[in-house]
Formats: C-alpha cells, sequence, structure tokens
C-alpha cells in the first residue's frame, strides 16, 4: 500500500504487467494488500472474500465469506455492492506512474 495524492492505492503486477487499485476494499474498507489473493485477472478480499476485476475493477462476487456463507449474505445488505476503483499505470523512463484523476 503506498499513498498518492491523499489516496491509498495498492500497486502490484502481474502477468499483464502493473496495477494499481484503491487500497481498501470496497465492502468494509478492509486493507486488499494485507492477505488480499491476486488471481485469474481478480482480486480477493481477505477478510470477506470479495472479489473485482483488475483490468476494470468491476464486481465478481460480492461477500461470500466462505466460512459461513449466511454470515456473509447478511454483511453483504449493510452496504451497497460497489466497484472497485482501478487507476491507469505506466512504465516511462524506468518508473512506474499512476495517473489520477
Amino acid at each position: 500500500m503506498i499513498n498518492i495524492a491523499k489516496k491509498i492505492l495498492m500497486v502490484g503486477q502481474d502477468s499483464d504487467g502493473y496495477f494499481a487499485t484503491e487500497a481498501l476494499c470496497r465492502h468494509m474498507r478492509w486493507p486488499l494488500a494485507y492477505g488480499g489473493k491476486v488471481k485469474d485477472g481478480c482480486v480477493t478480499c481477505p477478510l470477506h472474500q470479495t472479489t473485482h476485476q483488475i483490468d476494470d475493477g468491476s464486481l465478481v462476487d460480492w461477500s461470500p465469506f466462505p466460512l459461513f456463507p449466511p454470515y456473509g449474505k447478511l454483511v453483504g445488505k449493510m452496504s451497497k455492492k460497489k466497484d472497485l476503483k482501478i487507476y491507469d499505470t505506466r512504465v516511462k523512463n524506468g518508473n512506474l506512474e499512476v495517473r489520477i484523476v
């Protein structure tokens, strides 16, 4: 996790290159960098397993909480379903740049 322009971001690298997302899960604001999984083009929150696409931030699975699914459904209803904010990245002159809008 890093702070850029008063925003907290999670920056990572996958097979397609670098990516930057907001650092906190859209469900319960848990830090994605602390145990989150990046797999098959998605990032999954380590707390409730909410999953988003890395390329566009779209929601894949909202709060399934696999340890006790009824709890996940209940907690999932307490907040509105939201996509994850994604920031454009590029490498220029050997530096990673993140576009903050």
